[in-house]
């Protein structure tokens, strides 16, 4: 597996513990997990210029490790089809979050391509005080709030684990194709559960990961966003 170390380094240097949504998904990305392209955009300017290398509609969402919940602070705008809209979300992402958390050090705002829609899932772990890192599988967006329906399994995981994660759900027939609806790749998703499992066995700096929405297809799956927190060194 690739070096992650110099993200780490770079977190840690500026003494966080959260990492960046576009960190997040560099971590997976260099763990082998499938995300959607994500730039950061420090600017009306370059946020505009950036969607339109990736091609609309594009996503713009909150740069900043002190804002958790990026929609519920006015940080997220999707769909976006044009220019305008595009500079209109950049400033009011700033302004809102801007007054609903004065004291958060932003980035800037992550410009991303529109996923095409699929079932959504999440993969997640914590570190649990007599097991240690535990992985965490279930229905994704809002669903797993709602419904709390999920699997889990201590790490590290095998190849029998991740096949019972998936289907001890109550959700398994959505991913089966419910109403002719498109199923998704059971199998990717076993494997995108070993890929959590060996990345988080790899990095025990990590102590709270989650994958959510990751979106499933017939032919694969993209994680869409992510948070990561590290453990607290100073401690």
């Amino acid at each position: 597996m690739p070096a992650r170390q110099p993200i780490i380094d770079r977190v840690r240097g500026e003494a966080r513990t959260v990492l960046t949504e576009i960190e997040a998904k560099e971590l997976l990305g260099q763990a082998g997990i499938a995300v959607n392209d994500t730039r950061l955009a420090i600017s009306r300017e370059e946020a505009v210029s950036i969607s339109r290398k990736l091609a609309f509609p594009v996503a713009l969402k909150i740069a900043s490790a002190d804002v958790t919940h990026k929609s519920d602070s006015g940080g997220v705008r999707l769909g976006l089809r044009t220019a305008r809209q595009v500079a209109r979300a950049y400033d009011d992402i700033l302004t809102a979050v801007k007054q609903g958390h004065p004291e958060a050090v932003v980035q800037g705002v992550s410009v991303q391509k529109m996923a095409r829609p699929g079932v959504e899932v999440i993969i997640g772990m914590s570190k649990d005080v007599q097991f240690g890192p535990v992985l965490m599988f279930g229905l994704g967006g809002i669903l797993v709030e709602v419904l709390k329906d999920v699997s889990f399994r201590v790490v590290p995981l095998n190849r029998w684990d991740t096949h019972e994660m998936v289907r001890e759900i109550k959700g398994y027939p959505l991913l089966e194709g419910y109403r002719g609806q498109e199923p998704a790749d059971v199998s990717y998703l076993e494997e995108l559960l070993l890929k959590v499992s060996r990345l988080v066995e790899a990095t025990p700096e990590i102590k709270e990961l989650d994958i959510n929405p990751i979106f499933a297809y017939s032919d694969g799956a993209v994680a869409v966003d992510a948070r990561v927190i590290l453990e607290d060194d100073t401690q």
